[in-house]
C-alpha cells in the first residue's frame, strides 16, 4: 500500500513537468500610426517686416524670485534686499509668510498692519539688515 501511494504521489509530481509542444513563432503586433489631426495645420505665415519686440512695463528680477509673493500681490521683489518690498506703504517688507516693518528699530507681524513684535536685525533677513545698518 505504501508503494503504491509513493508511485501515485510521484505521478502527480512528475505530471506537472510534461512539456509542451513548441507554438510557431508569431511577429510582432504591428502598432498603428499615430493619428492624424482631424483639421491641416496651416503653414506659418512669414512677414517680410521684421518683429521688433516690445519693451515690459515691469522691470524684470536679475534671478528668479526664491519666496511666494504677499497676499493681494502688492508686493514688488527686490533681488538685492531678498524680499518683496510692499508698494504704498513706507518701509514695509515681506518674506515668508512675515512683515517687516522698519521704525526706528525693526518689528515682525504676520500681517501688513501688524500686531508688531519688536525685534532686532538678527530677526529680519540679512539684505534688510545691511540696508537699515545703523
Amino acid at each position: 500500500m505504501k508503494g503504491r501511494l509513493l508511485a501515485l504521489g510521484a505521478m502527480l509530481v512528475l505530471g506537472g513537468c510534461v512539456v509542451q509542444p513548441q507554438q510557431p513563432e508569431q511577429p510582432p503586433s504591428q502598432i498603428p500610426p499615430p493619428s492624424q489631426p482631424s483639421k491641416p495645420i496651416p503653414p506659418a505665415r512669414t512677414s517680410s517686416s521684421p518683429i521688433t519686440p516690445q519693451p515690459s512695463a515691469a522691470p524684470v528680477a536679475k534671478r528668479p524670485t526664491q519666496f511666494a509673493p504677499p497676499p493681494g500681490g502688492k508686493g514688488r521683489w527686490d533681488a538685492s534686499l531678498g524680499v518683496y518690498v510692499i508698494q504704498g506703504q513706507k518701509d514695509l517688507f515681506y518674506r515668508q509668510r512675515t512683515y517687516y516693518h522698519w521704525d526706528n528699530g525693526w518689528y515682525w507681524g504676520v500681517g501688513p498692519q501688524g500686531p508688531w513684535t519688536e525685534t532686532d536685525s538678527s530677526g529680519v533677513p540679512p539684505g534688510l539688515t545691511r540696508k537699515y545698518a545703523q
